[in-house]
């Protein structure tokens, strides 16, 4: 039986390849969500990763949501107001709260169209690098709908207010050059190049230690809602617990013994 998300790891590095041919990787179905869920669960319960790259088999990064699904009003579309409402809590929803609860960095590798919520799903990652043949599509209102799956949080976050609102409005696409000089995406590169350049940066992030990657992303998340004061607080805390860490000890050896350094999450 295929599975829907392949999960492979090398070294500190997991990959996450989305992996439904045949909805262009469409990610509402709850085959899909659960195995998404799934797949980040044990991300964090396994010490032993340090990051994690996301991609799409195929030609698709994600087409988002089943539009077959849409017409026949099955799955997540289907029922009264009242129960779609709580399919999309109970659904497709669960995705984007997976994702924030990663504790280890998410590099987003997006290989081609990465449409609605594949656009939102590559905007809930920390970075992402992007074929020359992505395209990028907050298309919601071209099928006469709404960001349904958090967009609307997490597009303005990552291109500024003012784009969010012209990809939301218009529904077109955006292509990768554009992606690059908007800041949506770190790289571009060409399609065989992808994955390679994906985990040249997972490895450069994976180098260093594990709990002050950790700590770090925690940091990074926190400061989208709180004040400076709240932050400094949380940070003098986990700057304490970094700093009795034999990983700490380690980065500080290595580099005044000019070697490279050998970290052990401790």
């Amino acid at each position: 039986m295929t599975e829907v998300v392949r999960y492979e790891q090398r070294d500190a590095v997991v990959t996450l390849t989305l992996n439904k041919h045949e909805t262009r990787n469409a990610i509402s179905e709850d085959e899909m969500v659960n195995a998404i869920v799934a797949a980040c669960d044990r991300i964090n319960s396994d010490p032993s990763v340090r990051v994690v790259i996301l991609t799409g088999a195929g030609s698709a990064f994600s087409s988002g949501g089943n539009v077959k699904d849409m017409k026949d009003k099955v799955g997540m579309f289907g029922g009264t107001a009242a129960e779609i409402r709580d399919g999309y809590r109970r659904g497709i929803q669960r995705i984007p709260l997976a994702i924030d609860a990663l504790e280890v960095p998410i590099i987003a590798a997006v290989n081609g169209a990465a449409i609605g919520a594949g656009c939102d799903l590559a905007m809930m990652c920390d970075m992402r690098i992007a074929s020359e043949k992505a395209l990028f599509a907050e298309s919601f209102v071209k099928v006469g709908l709404i960001p349904g799956d958090g967009g609307a949080w997490f597009l303005p976050r990552v291109v500024g207010q003012a784009r969010a609102n012209e990809m939301s409005f218009t529904g077109e696409p955006v292509n990768a050059a554009t992606a690059e000089a908007w800041g949506m995406v770190s790289q571009v590169v060409a399609p065989d190049d992808l994955l390679p350049a994906a985990n040249a940066l997972a490895d450069r992030v994976a180098a260093n230690p594990p709990h002050a990657l950790r700590m770090t992303k925690k940091l990074l998340k926190e400061s989208r809602k709180a004040d400076l004061p709240s932050i400094l607080e949380m940070s003098a805390g986990l700057q304490a617990l970094a700093h009795q860490m034999e990983d700490h000890v380690e980065a500080v050896d290595a580099i005044l013994e000019k070697r490279t350094p050998v970290f052990k999450g401790v």
